[in-house]
């Protein structure tokens, strides 16, 4: 119950507040900049009008003592909820206005993205490398307010702009060999978090992603409002196995996608394989789980149509996994993701260290800690 919250009195003595905090308090500022009664209205769907105990306010500046993190928390969501209401055409107003300070003037971590290119691809020339990173930045930026959208998108307009091609061969494919479980091999290429609206399109199965947890709090509680909307879980990764085996008693298919592209921690490297003219080690959570619980495998190769609009195909890795040699599926995985990127460079994550932890150097870690 939503409405009775606005008029409930949390203490006899919460007139104490009025004289303890300062008048020129930030979050007192704050509230009498911003009108968050518009709180209330996107949320009272949400709430039954007149059952249910009294809820706790989405609203909570000078009520409590102050949680800063939650404050930067509800500060942030705010402002980029404001600024998501304006047509994606006018957003890419602002990311091309973006790219010019952010090539040009801060340069931001273009030195990795110099050198990660230059060893990625030695038989280009300097002229062609240079218009890969261009590139990329554009569309670095395009995704950023291709994120700030998702804040206010409708599932219809997602729909639109992410579509999934052939996921009824994918649920056919799961009937005939009587699959719970269908694992998503995904990389941080094109726009990744529009993947997770791919709930809305499996209103059949259990949709989710493996997810590693954002260091500053705020962003994210960010992500993760961003991923769920859609009906999809986010599960942390140390607690993939856990879930995923939760999971088993359920009726619904489960379909998780695992983005296993990222630079694991030295502790975490077990295999290394081949990735674009490196020794690269990856993440092989997905195979020995996929193997564990017999989930159905598939690569999710996805392209940028045109600005704003992307499209996903399941190719299919196998249905059986336990048939492949241990690390097979991994390096399966790893050229099927090079292709993506061989084809379009410019749209995966190349801000990324990638390759700042060597093989060498994990083998003087695992010698030390032998």
């Amino acid at each position: 119950m939503l409405a009775p919250q606005e008029r409930l009195a949390f203490s006899d003595y919460s007139s104490l507040y009025d004289l303890i905090i300062p008048q020129d308090n930030l979050l007192r500022r704050i509230n009498s900049l911003i009108d968050f009664s518009f709180v209330y209205n996107e949320l009272v769907s949400k709430y039954c009008p007149d059952n249910g105990r009294i809820a706790e306010s989405p609203v909570r500046l000078c009520y409590n003592p102050i949680d800063r993190m939650n404050i930067l928390y509800r500060i942030l969501f705010a402002f980029l909820y404001l600024l998501s209401l304006l047509p994606l055409r006018l957003l890419y107003l602002l990311s091309d206005i973006l790219f010019f300070p952010l090539f040009y003037v801060v340069k931001y971590r273009r030195k990795v993205v110099e050198k990660q290119l230059a060893e990625c691809f030695p038989g280009k020339t300097v002229r062609e490398r240079l218009a890969v990173e261009r590139q990329f930045y554009h569309f670095f930026c395009d995704y950023v307010m291709e994120v700030i959208k998702m804040f206010s998108i409708s599932r219809e307009e997602m729909k639109r702009r992410m579509e999934f091609t052939n996921l009824d061969e994918v649920r056919a494919d799961l009937e005939r060999e009587d699959k719970k479980f269908c694992f998503l091999y995904l990389g941080h290429y094109c726009n990744w978090e529009y993947i997770a609206s791919l709930s809305s399109w499996i209103p059949d199965m259990h949709g989710g992603q493996i997810y590693h947890r954002i260091y500053n709090k705020a962003f994210d509680e960010l992500f993760l409002r961003l991923r769920g909307q859609f009906g999809g879980e986010s599960i942390l990764m140390k607690d993939t196995l856990r879930r995923i085996l939760t999971l088993r008693k359920q009726e619904k298919k489960v379909m998780i996608g695992f983005i296993a592209d990222q630079l694991p921690k030295l502790e975490n490297m077990n295999h290394w394989t081949h990735f674009l003219n490196h020794e690269t080690s990856f993440f092989i959570g997905a195979e020995r789980i996929a193997k564990q619980v017999d989930a159905a495998l598939y690569y999710v190769d996805v392209e940028r149509v045109k600005r704003g609009y992307y499209r996903a195909t399941f190719r299919l890795m196998t249905l059986h996994p336990k048939e492949y040699a241990d690390y097979d599926l991994t390096d399966w995985y790893a050229r099927l993701l090079e292709e993506s990127i061989r084809r379009r460079p410019a749209y995966w994550l190349w801000t990324h260290k990638r390759w700042k932890r060597t093989k060498e150097q994990w083998l003087e870690w695992k010698q030390s800690n032998a």
